[in-house]
C-alpha cells in the first residue's frame, strides 16, 4: 500500500482510531450493552441476562487469507464475515467485536475503504466495534467477535448421532472456485462475489437452535469440517450421496462435473453452515440434505453410478 498521508504530519494510532473506527452511530445510545466503547483502556459491556457469551477470533494475513490486490472495502467485509460465521455456527446473536490492525504504513484512503466495508457488514449484522489496537508491521487483521446464546442452547460440533441427516446451508465450492478465478484475473461473477464477500448465515444459525444436533461453519472444506463433527461426536462416520450434491449450480456451472464435485467436497472458504438434523425434521429453505451419519468411522461417497468410494477427509491446513 502507498501512503496517502502527509509526510509532514502523519497520523498517530490514536488519531487513526478516532477518525476511522469510532463508529458513533452504533454507540451513541443505540446499544445499551455498550457502556463504554473505543477511547478508554478497555471497553465496558453488559452481557444479556440469562445468556452465555460466545467468543471467537480469526487473523487474516495479506497474500495468505486475501489477495494483495483485493479492494480494501472487501478486505474489511471479509475479515469480519469469517468471525460472524463462527458465531452463526454456534447459534449466537452477534454483540461486539475487537479489531487489531497491523499496517505497513498509513494510507488513509485504504483505511477509509476498509472501515466502510467492515461497518457495512457490522451494521447489517447488529454487531458493534468496542475497541482494539493499531500497530505497524506487515498487513494483518485480527478480529475477536463476541455473541450471546441463551444458556444451554449453543450449537456444538459434538451432538451428531447415528441416522442423523447431514445438511448444507447452500452450495459449497464457490470459495475455492472464486480464488482460482481471481488468480486467473477474473473479477466478476457469482463465485468471485462469494469469495470477496461471503455471507455469514446468522439467521440460519438462530433457526437451528434447539433443532440441529450438531453444527459447524465450512472454512476448511466440507470433508475436513464434516470430519471435525464426526470426531467430536464420538468417532462416527458418514455416507454422502453424489446425487444429492447440488452439482450444476449456477455458481459452479463453468466447471466440469468432476471439478465441481472436487470443489464441493474439498474446497474451503465457503463460510456456509454444515449441520445434522434428526430424521423426519423439516429441512430449512435453500438447504440441502447430502447424506447420513453412520456408526462405521470414515466418510464414504455413494456415486451416481451406484459405487461406494472411501473419501479422505482433507482440507485446508495452515501447517500442512
Amino acid at each position: 500500500m502507498t501512503s496517502a498521508s502527509s509526510p509532514d504530519k502523519p497520523l498517530d494510532e490514536f488519531s487513526l482510531i478516532r477518525r476511522y473506527f469510532h463508529h458513533a452511530a452504533r454507540l451513541a445510545g443505540q446499544d445499551a450493552s455498550v457502556v463504554l466503547g473505543p477511547g478508554d483502556d478497555a471497553a465496558l459491556l453488559t452481557p444479556p441476562a440469562g445468556h452465555q457469551l460466545v467468543m471467537t477470533q480469526d487473523t487474516s494475513l495479506e497474500g495468505r487469507h486475501f489477495p494483495d490486490d483485493m479492494a480494501a472495502s472487501d478486505v474489511g467485509y471479509r475479515c469480519l464475515a469469517v468471525n460472524l460465521s463462527d458465531l452463526a455456527a454456534m447459534g449466537a446473536t452477534p454483540l461486539w467485536f475487537l479489531l487489531s490492525l497491523t499496517l505497513p504504513e498509513v494510507n488513509e484512503a485504504w483505511l477509509a475503504d476498509f472501515s466502510r466495508g467492515m461497518f457495512e457488514l457490522a451494521d447489517a449484522s447488529g454487531i458493534a466495534l468496542v475497541g482494539g489496537d493499531i500497530t505497524r508491521g506487515p498487513l494483518a487483521i485480527s478480529i475477536q467477535a463476541t455473541g450471546a446464546v441463551p444458556a444451554g442452547q449453543a450449537l456444538l460440533r459434538s451432538g451428531a448421532r447415528v441416522g442423523d441427516v447431514i445438511c448444507l446451508g447452500g452450495v459449497t465450492g464457490a470459495g475455492l472456485h472464486g480464488l482460482h478465478l481471481w488468480q486467473q484475473g477474473v473479477r466478476q461473477g457469482p463465485a468471485i462475489a462469494h469469495f470477496r464477500r461471503p455471507q455469514p448465515q446468522l439467521a440460519l444459525g438462530l433457526a437451528l437452535r434447539g433443532v440441529a444436533t450438531a453444527c459447524i461453519d465450512l472454512s476448511d472444506g466440507l470433508l475436513a469440517d464434516l470430519n471435525h463433527v464426526l470426531m467430536a461426536s464420538g468417532g462416527l462416520g458418514a455416507r454422502l450421496e453424489e446425487a444429492c450434491l447440488p452439482l450444476d449450480a449456477a455458481i459452479l456451472r463453468d466447471c466440469p462435473h468432476d471439478e465441481q464435485r472436487r470443489l464441493q467436497l474439498q474446497g474451503g472458504d465457503d463460510y456456509l453452515l454444515l449441520f445434522t438434523l434428526p430424521q423426519g425434521v423439516k429441512l430449512p429453505e435453500a438447504c440441502f440434505a447430502i447424506g447420513r451419519v453412520e456408526e462405521q468411522s470414515g466418510i464414504r461417497l455413494l456415486t451416481s453410478a451406484g459405487e461406494t468410494r472411501q473419501l479422505e477427509a482433507r482440507g485446508w491446513q495452515h501447517f500442512g
